[in-house]
């Protein structure tokens, strides 16, 4: 395989995205539940930019950057005004050990630097390699709660609030 290019997702790219999802969630059961319609599921409701990870054609992970909710807000402490969310992170595992998601994350840290706003997250509590990612990254964990889905394991889903790290970082340009 050749570098990883991180840019800016495109529309032509939802179905190489959603080809890419699917391996995830074959994978590792992300999302919990397949989606409808995961063209739609990739592009959610406040969706501010996204980003796709390439090797060639080859979609490796996705990001995006959204508007953040008043209940993230709240458990971060923080405005929704000051705020903006990671949604949709994930990659392939074979990329995983290129860097990938990092990759992404710091690509949207970086953007969200640009706009002026502080990122938070949140990731269900048995997704322990995303939150081993977001703690080695520096993000901490500031609120927990029970959210109204159930996991594939068929408990209710318990979501761990993150607030970024105030430092600034740069945009890789592409990965190796």
């Amino acid at each position: 395989m050749g570098g990883t290019e991180i840019r800016r997702r495109r529309d032509g790219d939802i179905e190489a995205c959603v080809d890419a999802l699917a391996t995830v969630h074959g994978a590792d059961r992300y999302p919990a539940e397949w989606p409808a319609d995961p063209g739609s599921w990739l592009t959610p409701h406040g969706l501010l930019d996204a980003w796709v990870a390439m090797d060639g054609a080859t979609v490796l992970g996705h990001v995006a950057l959204t508007r953040t909710e008043e209940v993230l807000a709240k458990e971060a402490g923080l405005p929704v005004a000051e705020l903006a969310s990671v949604a949709r992170l994930f990659a392939r595992s074979e990329a995983r050990r290129r860097r990938v998601a990092s990759a992404l994350l710091d690509t949207v840290r970086a953007a969200a630097a640009a706009r002026g706003v502080r990122l938070v997250l949140e990731a269900e509590e048995g997704g322990a390699a995303a939150i081993a990612l977001y703690e080695r990254a520096g993000w901490r964990h500031v609120g927990s709660r029970t959210d109204d889905w159930t996991t594939a394991d068929g408990r209710p889903a318990r979501m761990r609030a993150y607030l970024a790290p105030v430092e600034p970082v740069g945009q890789p340009a592409a990965i190796r």
